[in-house]
């Protein structure tokens, strides 16, 4: 059984290999240009047959973002500290440094920026 398993919202694909991507409900292979930046995948814990969190791609690769019932309330969190996104931006919207929010989460100034120029991209 394959475990990568993502949906871009409407549907639920499946990956059989290396790029083979097929929607589940009729095995349709998808355009993957069009599809790609709309998946989001969900991951598993080592051992577990159920997933514990939705990746959701729309977040840069530097910092992942994740839907996770354990942690944010079903908002979306960064993978690595399970802070949310949104407190993380509102630090940010309210006029505290990128240096000290990536202080106090843990986090690279770099990445604070690429998560809220991410955020900021999305609301456009």
């Amino acid at each position: 059984m394959s475990k990568r398993i993502a949906t871009d919202g409407v549907d639920i694909f499946v990956e059989h290999g290396l790029g083979d991507l097929r929607r589940a409900r009729d095995g349709q292979a998808p355009i993957q240009e069009v599809v790609s930046s709309y998946l989001r995948y969900l991951n598993w814990d080592a051992g577990d047959d159920f997933p514990s969190s939705l990746r959701l791609r729309q977040y840069p690769d530097s910092v992942p973002v994740v839907i996770d019932p354990r942690f944010g309330q079903g908002l979306p969190v960064v993978e690595a500290n399970r802070v949310s996104v949104k407190a993380i931006t509102d630090l940010w919207e309210a006029g505290e440094s990128v240096e000290d929010i990536a202080y106090d989460y843990a986090m690279t100034p770099e990445q604070v920026d690429a998560l809220c120029q991410a955020v900021v991209r999305l609301a456009a």
